[in-house]
């Protein structure tokens, strides 16, 4: 076992205290969520990076108490016919979010500064407009009073490849592994040149890049979550705890039978 891999497992948090902080943070989250309702908030989290960098994970600890009409998660599709024929920007804005509501942007509108410039999906010209539109596009969003956040997901050559591994060999993974995946495997230094290149166009004052380092998944997610806590203030609007009234008797309604129902097998009694 290499020295960096020694390195990397004492560094690792301890599992029942990873454990603990998550659910801490997924607390305020809720709280967040309450003032983002109260305030009329309009919250928009992008969430980009390598393959397998842990995008999907932390954001499905950031909504996993969250309620979905005011945290939703956007994950487009390849764009279809029509798509391709809008706006380049046309589809993602349907999907910002209103008063009230939080968007959490698994991949974005960034595909066209990455896996579209990398893998020849859009021509020169079409790439170059987007660097120069992106950060007009994204300055219009803040003054049109979203709150956008920007997070990149980086990790090592070494440990895209241990998660890759990690998806062939088990069939619950498995389907996280695609073919785009494969490819980018194989254009790493192609992807960090368009991703710095990105930085240099898009990495702007109103709506900076947040790099998270992720090459433990636990420590990034517990990293982005505070982070992304520190850029809203809130408060807590936690409704004061309160006793449930008794219940109201219903001796004059006859239920049907229980037999009259479908019930499914109890294979676990």
């Amino acid at each position: 076992m290499s020295s960096a891999k020694n390195s990397k497992n004492s560094n690792r948090m301890d599992n029942s205290a990873y454990l603990a902080e998550l659910f801490r943070l997924q607390v305020e989250l809720v709280k967040l969520q309450a003032w983002i309702k109260h305030e009329g908030l309009k919250v928009v989290v992008i969430f980009e990076g390598r393959d397998a960098a842990g995008k999907g994970g932390v954001i499905k600890r950031i909504t996993e108490y969250l309620n979905p009409r005011i945290c939703r998660v956007v994950a487009l599709p390849a764009p279809s016919e029509r798509e391709t024929s809008q706006w380049y920007f046309q589809r993602y804005v349907s999907h910002l979010p209103a008063a009230g509501e939080m968007a959490l942007m698994d991949r974005s509108w960034y595909n066209r500064a990455g896996v579209e410039r990398v893998m020849g999906f859009c021509s020169e010209a079409e790439y170059r407009d987007f660097l120069a539109e992106c950060p007009r596009f994204e300055r219009m969003l803040v003054r049109a009073g979203i709150v956008l956040v920007k997070y990149w997901f980086s990790i090592s050559e070494e440990e895209q490849e241990r998660r890759f591994l990690s998806r062939v060999r088990n069939p619950h993974k498995r389907w996280k592994l695609s073919p785009m995946d494969l490819e980018a495997r194989a254009r790493w230094v192609e992807y960090s040149r368009a991703k710095d290149e990105m930085f240099a166009h898009c990495d702007i004052v109103e709506a900076p890049w947040h790099v998270v380092n992720a090459e433990i998944k636990e420590h990034a997610r517990l990293n982005c979550i505070r982070h992304l806590l520190s850029l809203i203030p809130y408060e807590d609007l936690t409704p004061e705890t309160v006793s449930l009234p008794e219940r109201p008797g219903d001796d004059d309604y006859q239920r049907p039978p229980v037999s009259s129902q479908k019930f499914i097998p109890e294979y676990y009694p």
